[in-house]
């Protein structure tokens, strides 16, 4: 029965996560072979995110790992490994983007429509199974982000699209903030300085966009 409450979560994640790629695959309107990469893509980073979380748990439980390395299994992955996974994830993108192995805007844009469709089922879940009121909330940012990514595709350059959805994302989850005690993203608790840092990134990606886009009109 332990074992059991414990795959559950396990279970809710990894369903979450196959309905968000299905639902990319089935709704990008990006070529077949396109999908099927970004796709291979998505699933490896998904791999080597959960790989930096266990980076990020070890290292916030160093003393206990150098003095009995198995007893870190014990410990469960918090906050705080999630955010270090978080940047892991971010430099080790931006160093294959800039050895021109993949096509970055592309796929964020892809992963974002898959993280939405996965968070949204994911706490459609916690909401049936556990009769989690508090996923209500942010499902409906969720809903009105999706929406956005649907009705934009096409209209709006990528550049600005993500830094649009990233913005609203992160107000969002403040705005959230406000009306409840606490917001999770997978069952880790979003603190007010990552979402403050994930606004301020995403902000400052926009007006560096549009400035970009303006000097290039005027040349």
């Amino acid at each position: 029965m332990v074992e059991t409450t414990k795959l559950i979560p396990i279970f809710i994640t990894i369903s979450s996560m196959f309905g968000g790629i299905l639902s990319f695959y089935m709704m990008s309107d990006l070529p077949k072979e396109q999908r099927k990469r970004h796709i291979e893509e998505i699933t490896s980073q998904l791999i080597n995110f959960v790989l930096f979380i266990w980076v990020g748990k070890i290292i916030m439980n160093f003393t206990v790992f150098i003095n009995d390395p198995l007893a870190i299994l014990a410990y469960p992955s918090d906050s705080s490994a999630f955010y270090l996974a978080v940047l892991f994830s971010s430099l080790y993108l931006f160093f294959k983007s800039q050895r021109g192995q993949m096509n970055m805007m592309l796929f964020i844009q892809s992963f974002i429509f898959v993280f939405l469709i996965a968070s949204f089922l994911y706490e459609f879940m916690q909401f049936v199974l556990y009769d989690n009121t508090y996923s209500v909330s942010y499902m409906v940012l969720l809903a009105i982000l999706l929406i956005l990514i649907l009705t934009a595709q096409g209209r709006m350059g990528s550049h600005t699209l993500i830094s649009a959805l990233l913005i609203g994302w992160s107000l969002g989850i403040y705005f959230i903030t406000t009306i409840q005690p606490f917001v999770t993203v997978f069952g880790y608790m979003m603190t007010p300085w990552f979402v403050g840092l994930f606004f301020a990134v995403s902000f400052t990606h926009l007006i560096l966009n549009q400035r970009k886009s303006g000097y290039i009109e005027r040349n």
